[in-house]
C-alpha cells in the first residue's frame, strides 16, 4: 500500500480511493454518452414539459465541460478562472437557441476530451498537491483541498447533472438508458 498523506481536511489519500473515483468518473462519462446518443440536434435543447425549464442535454454537457478544465488547471498548479460566471457556469441557464451550443457530436467530443484530461491530471497528481488548498477563493470555504474539490466535481456534481438528463429523457417520453 502506498504512502498515505493527510490534506488540510484530514482525509487520507491512497491509491484505492483514487482508483475508485476514477472508475466512477469513467462510468459517468459512458453514461453521459448513452444519455445523448439517440438525440437529434433539435432534441439537445428541447424542453419536454410546457412551462418548465429543465436543464437540457446541450446545457448539461456544456456545463460539465466548463468545470473539468478548471480542475485540470488546478491539478497542474495553475490558478483557474472561477467558473461562476462562465458562459455555462453556475449562474448560466439553459438556452432555447441551438446556436448557443456546439453541434451534438462536437459537444460530446469536447466533453469526453476535457474529462479525459482531468482524469489524467488527477491520476498523475502527487498526494501533496492533492492535499493543497483549492486555488479559487470562493471554493475555500467549501473544499479544504484540491482533493475534496476533485471528489465532489468528479462524482457528485456529474451525478446530479446526469440524473437531470435522465429525468429530462423520461419527461420527454424517451426510454431510460
Amino acid at each position: 500500500m502506498g504512502r498515505v498523506a493527510r490534506p488540510r481536511g484530514g482525509v487520507p489519500l491512497n491509491h484505492a480511493a483514487r482508483q475508485g473515483i476514477l472508475a466512477q468518473y469513467k462510468h459517468s462519462g459512458e453514461y453521459a454518452e448513452r444519455l445523448v446518443a439517440d438525440l437529434t440536434p433539435d432534441e439537445m435543447i428541447a424542453q419536454p414539459v410546457a412551462g418548465v425549464v429543465m436543464n437540457h442535454p446541450a446545457w448539461v454537457l456544456s456545463h460539465l465541460s466548463a468545470y473539468a478544465p478548471v480542475m485540470t488547471k488546478m491539478l497542474g498548479g495553475v490558478e483557474p478562472a472561477d467558473p461562476l460566471t462562465h458562459r455555462y457556469g453556475r449562474e448560466s441557464s439553459p438556452q432555447a437557441d441551438l446556436g448557443e451550443y456546439p453541434p451534438r457530436d462536437a459537444l460530446v467530443a469536447h466533453f469526453l476530451t476535457v474529462r479525459h484530461q482531468l482524469a489524467e491530471a488527477f491520476t498523475k497528481a502527487d498526494e501533496d498537491h492533492l492535499g493543497a488548498p483549492v486555488l479559487i477563493e470562493r471554493w475555500k470555504s467549501r473544499w479544504p483541498s484540491i482533493w475534496h474539490a476533485c471528489v465532489t466535481l468528479m462524482t457528485t456534481h456529474e451525478a446530479v447533472h446526469l440524473g437531470q438528463l435522465s429525468a429530462w429523457r423520461r419527461a420527454g417520453g424517451r426510454p431510460s438508458v
